[in-house]
């Protein structure tokens, strides 16, 4: 493979330098589809209660592959064989794992594209730029899809203790002034061995995978549950459902040729050609933003008041607790609603409605953390810990919300 012309490097705030390893990597850093993540919140609208957090998918990429090299270095010192190919192989899938993810990150999913995730969507992304690359991405491809056969490379890019969730903690916790989600990468990745194809954690580690899935849970509840920035999301959901809808009855919305093309047609994973693709590589935040700001001035009270709610951070009212709220209470709230503003039941489903949240800090079922005890012994990490009961952490936690207006009859005047 042709080496850099000269040693390439990129200043991390977390990290410091990060060095790009090869031509291929850094070429593939260099594409579009890749460049795009610059224009990709890593947190979607979590800025509205975290200011600090406008990070991007493009920093949390170059932030994972880093980790990656230094995982690499860890398992060669100790005597784990990784050919040169399936160390580069590392480096593409973890840089490309999130390539797939539109405007807002998760927004996407939900609303103008028809079930399909965005790891569905990187994955299609990768197989593109496997022909662009005189097919150089295969056996990455094979190790993000766990095709390859030596299982632990996978477990490297996706797992429960991966590159990306190290990074992701770490630097959402950084950008958000969370203290309780920092973990010490760095230590755990030392820690990390490979036993019997499977990625294992030496047993003196015990405490940092204890101290990782401690910040794993309260970083959800604190940051990515945040209520507010749950509705925020939410409210970013209906807006782009809400402009799908005007645009079926042949309402002609002003956006971007990206957006106005995934408004106009109904894209499932079939539908997905490399032109598709294309079209979906042009999307990014800054699509959504500038549509809202024009949307503001629509004649429809629920695109208009829905994207003025976002642009202004005065959004619905939202409270939580551990069981489902009542249809009643739900029927209440939409008979005043339309009763004060004379709009249909379904205009006032825009602006109330429930969800659920869910926590699971570790799953004792799948992929789960092992410890490699001194004596050859391999155990899980929840079964090993004498400090803190992670069994109880491997529970699915779930609360329920229900979002509202504030009675403020002005925030939906023109």
């Amino acid at each position: 493979m042709k080496t850099l012309p000269k040693l390439k490097i990129i200043n991390d705030p977390i990290y410091g330098f990060i060095t790009i390893p090869n031509r291929l990597v850094f070429d593939l850093m260099e594409h579009k589809y890749f460049q795009r993540l610059r224009r990709i919140s890593q947190m979607g609208f979590s800025y509205i209660v975290y200011p600090g957090a406008h990070h991007t998918r493009f920093h949390h990429a170059l932030g994972a592959m880093f980790l990656m090299q230094k995982a690499v270095q860890v398992l060669h010192s100790k005597g784990v064989v990784i050919s040169e190919k399936e160390e580069n192989a590392l480096y593409i899938a973890i840089l490309l794992h999130d390539i797939g993810h539109g405007p807002f990150s998760h927004a996407m999913e939900n609303s103008i594209v028809e079930n399909i995730s965005h790891e569905q969507i990187s994955l299609l992304f990768m197989e593109a730029l496997n022909r662009k690359f005189n097919m150089g991405l295969t056996l990455a491809i094979q190790i993000f899809k766990n095709e390859y056969p030596r299982k632990f490379l996978h477990q490297l890019v996706s797992g429960q203790l991966d590159m990306d969730r190290l990074d992701y903690l770490k630097r959402d916790s950084f950008y958000t002034g969370v203290p309780e989600g920092t973990v010490n990468a760095q230590r755990l990745i030392a820690m990390l061995n490979v036993k019997n194809d499977a990625l294992v954690v030496e047993e003196k580690g015990i405490y940092s995978v204890e101290s990782f899935i401690i910040a794993r849970r309260l970083m959800y509840w604190q940051v990515y549950l945040h209520k507010t920035g749950i509705v925020a999301e939410q409210l970013l959901v209906r807006v782009l459902k809400r402009a799908k809808q005007l645009t079926a009855k042949g309402v002609d919305l002003p956006a971007s040729e990206g957006l106005r093309f995934f408004l106009k047609n109904n894209i499932s994973l079939k539908d997905f050609s490399e032109e598709v693709l294309n079209t979906f590589s042009k999307l990014d935040d800054y699509d959504i933003i500038s549509a809202m700001k024009i949307w503001v001035g629509n004649d429809d009270f629920v695109l208009k008041n829905l994207s003025k709610m976002l642009l202004n951070r005065d959004l619905l009212k939202v409270k939580v607790k551990p069981e489902p709220f009542s249809l009643l209470k739900l029927d209440e709230k939409r008979s005043t609603l339309i009763e004060t503003f004379k709009i249909s039941e379904e205009e006032a489903s825009f602006f109330v409605f429930t969800g659920k949240l869910e926590n699971q800090a570790y799953s004792m079922k799948k992929d789960t953390i092992n410890l490699l005890k001194k004596n050859g012994k391999i155990i899980d990490v929840a079964k090993a810990s004498d400090q803190l009961n992670l069994e109880a952490l491997s529970k699915s936690v779930v609360k329920y919300y229900m979002c509202y207006p504030k009675n403020n009859k002005d925030s939906y005047r023109g």
